[in-house]
């Protein structure tokens, strides 16, 4: 018989004074608001994080692969076109797990863990990209307002599923091999500045090296919004063909081609095993976490403020703990004492206590579990919280619950938790056994 847990139990159901049930009351509330907070928290981040990078790979994909000499600068893939008839173009995309080291020294320790990625490859496609200015017409007249507007080409082979779902008005652009579309799909915040609709003229301009001027007239087919205001303002699709024209490039000629893996973590892996296995030397391949590397750090920043949240929270539940911890043994001095008279050394009668402390911790895990998903799901389900979506690229706060780091977050706390109650449960070793029979 476990007799520390036996009395524990029989503590806990014995109740106590009216101002050690305020306090211990005051430690379940502390405890469930902190694992309510964790979980809030740890929701969060990480729906910012999945959110925002579908965003960035639905536009842009995972990799790209360009000339060498355009690898610094994207908008230079206009300059050095790279021909579609690829050995690598369309197998690419079969291509499944692999296996890779993972070079933790950067001079090559071969004694790196080797590592298998959790997906493959996706989805390989072709893109343009192409910079000009552009006009608006409405009822046959030409507006004034002109601006800068980058035209991205692409193919029949375009993933639609990945960037279909941002398209708020009208319809997809309808690309084939066999005919050139006219139509155009521009952003929402475009739209709004040049007073655009479904079915409305914009005027695309293009000038050569040689400051020779080209045009194209689009028809609008479709309004976008993924809520990258910084990439939505720049940027419209158009048929790849559109482009070619105008850059006077043969049908196989086009910028580069962007590659979709099936799991973000592998990113890496698979833009070194494209670059170094895949290409050969006149081709280029990297990560879109290096072109966007500012982007992606304020995601990384994120996770940082997420540990600082964690900290804090756990530090209120410990002390809240640990004083409840003491004025339960300062309460229950009478029975320390006796227990010491009948033998009981100082362990088990710590102990006694720490089940109790346990028994108060995992109530107040449970309670804030419940208070956590339960708001969790209401934000996710009905979305309460609203945004600036020009500051957080979203309209709405995301939340994306991940069971294996709330389960984690569960345990660690009630670790860490009772971990730090052994310290004041030292009190007990402080009491006299003679004088604490005699205490009332």
């Amino acid at each position: 018989m476990n007799l520390p847990l036996f009395l524990a139990r029989g503590v806990a159901k014995g109740g106590g004074q009216s101002i050690s049930r305020t306090i211990i009351a005051i430690a379940v509330v502390a405890v469930a608001i902190s694992m309510a907070t964790m979980v809030l928290a740890s929701a969060l981040i990480s729906g910012f994080k999945s959110e925002i990078s579908v965003k960035i790979f639905g536009f842009w994909g995972h990799v790209h692969i360009t000339e060498e000499k355009a690898a610094n600068d994207i908008m230079l893939t206009a300059e050095y076109p790279i021909s579609s008839q690829q050995d690598f173009y369309p197998s690419l995309e079969e291509i499944g797990p692999i296996t890779y080291r993972d070079f933790e020294n950067p001079f090559g320790d071969n004694t790196s863990e080797l590592r298998t990625t959790q997906g493959g490859i996706r989805h390989i496609q072709q893109f343009i990209l192409l910079p000009g200015i552009v006009s608006a017409f409405q009822e046959g007249e030409r507006l004034a307002s002109t601006e800068p507007l980058i035209l991205k080409g692409i193919a029949p082979d375009f993933a639609w599923e990945d960037f279909g779902q941002y398209l708020i008005e009208g319809q997809r652009l309808e690309v084939v091999p066999d005919t050139t579309s006219r139509e155009i799909l521009i952003s929402n915040s475009t739209a709004k500045r040049l007073r655009l609709g479904v079915g409305d003229r914009l005027d695309f301009v293009y000038f050569s090296g040689l400051r020779e001027e080209k045009s194209r007239a689009f028809t609008v087919r479709g309004i976008y919004k993924t809520g990258l205001e910084e990439y939505d303002s720049k940027f419209a699709l158009v048929d790849i063909k559109q482009l070619q024209g105008l850059l006077n490039w043969a049908p196989d000629q086009i910028g580069g081609f962007e590659v979709i893996v099936d799991d973000i973590d592998d990113l890496e892996a698979f833009s070194n095993y494209i670059h170094y296995d895949v290409l050969p030397q006149n081709l280029y391949a990297d990560s879109i976490r290096n072109k966007l590397h500012e982007l992606f750090n304020w995601l990384d920043i994120q996770d940082y403020n997420g540990i600082i949240i964690l900290i804090l929270v756990v530090l209120v539940a410990i002390i809240n703990m640990m004083t409840a911890l003491l004025i339960l043994i300062l309460e229950r001095t009478n029975m320390i004492g006796t227990l010491k008279a009948l033998g009981q050394d100082n362990w088990n009668i710590r102990k006694i206590f720490l089940y109790y402390a346990a028994f108060i911790v995992v109530v107040g895990l449970l309670l804030g579990n419940l208070i956590g998903l339960g708001l969790a799901w209401a934000q996710k389900t009905f979305g309460i919280v609203t945004l600036d979506e020009e500051s957080y690229y979203l309209s709405v706060a995301p939340i994306k619950l991940e069971w294996i780091t709330i389960l984690g977050l569960n345990l660690g706390t009630f670790a860490v938790t009772l971990l730090f109650l052994v310290l004041p449960s030292y009190l007990v070793t402080k009491i006299d056994p003679v004088k604490a029979i005699r205490f009332k």
